[in-house]
């Protein structure tokens, strides 16, 4: 994230260690996938889900963790806050741990690879939407409409 005012990247606390971070995004370019992030943020036992616009009539579509691309050059750190920042408008205080990461192919077909991290926001409200239409904080002991792969992550966060 950066400061506008003073020009400078303003990174969270990294209580995960900045090697580990390091080695995630040295690993992902030695494998040939893009880097990209999820992020869980979690309030009295709930997860943060995001919900996009588009609905196919007879289907649910499932719910999204925040995320974003990594930009060329740019470390897991500011691509973590960024994301919860754009997406939501919270804002990254500590990047806790790694949860596990899962490779697919994008709607364009090259290879990328989603690194997930537990992260501490300063605070949870308010949520300000950029990308999605709705957000819900969903019980982690509920049933969690989200992908597989997600609900993999959620289950290491648990864990």
């Amino acid at each position: 994230m950066w400061c506008a005012v003073w020009g400078f990247e303003v990174l969270p606390k990294q209580s995960i260690g900045e090697s580990v971070l390091a080695e995630l995004l040295e690993r992902a370019s030695t494998d040939g996938v893009a880097p990209r992030v999820g992020v869980v943020v979690e309030r009295e036992g709930a997860v943060l889900l995001l919900e996009r616009a588009e609905h196919v009539a007879g289907r649910r579509r499932p719910l999204s963790l925040p995320g974003t691309i990594v930009r060329t050059g740019e470390s897991l750190a500011s691509a973590v806050a960024r994301a919860v920042a754009e997406e939501t408008g919270l804002t990254v205080v500590d990047i806790r741990r790694h949860l596990g990461s899962f490779d697919y192919l994008s709607s364009a077909g090259k290879p990328v690879r989603r690194e997930h991290f537990a992260v501490e926001v300063a605070g949870v409200e308010p949520i300000r939407l950029t990308n999605y239409a709705r957000y819900r904080w969903v019980p982690l002991d509920g049933d969690l409409p989200v992908t597989s792969s997600v609900r993999g992550i959620l289950e290491a966060y648990q864990g």
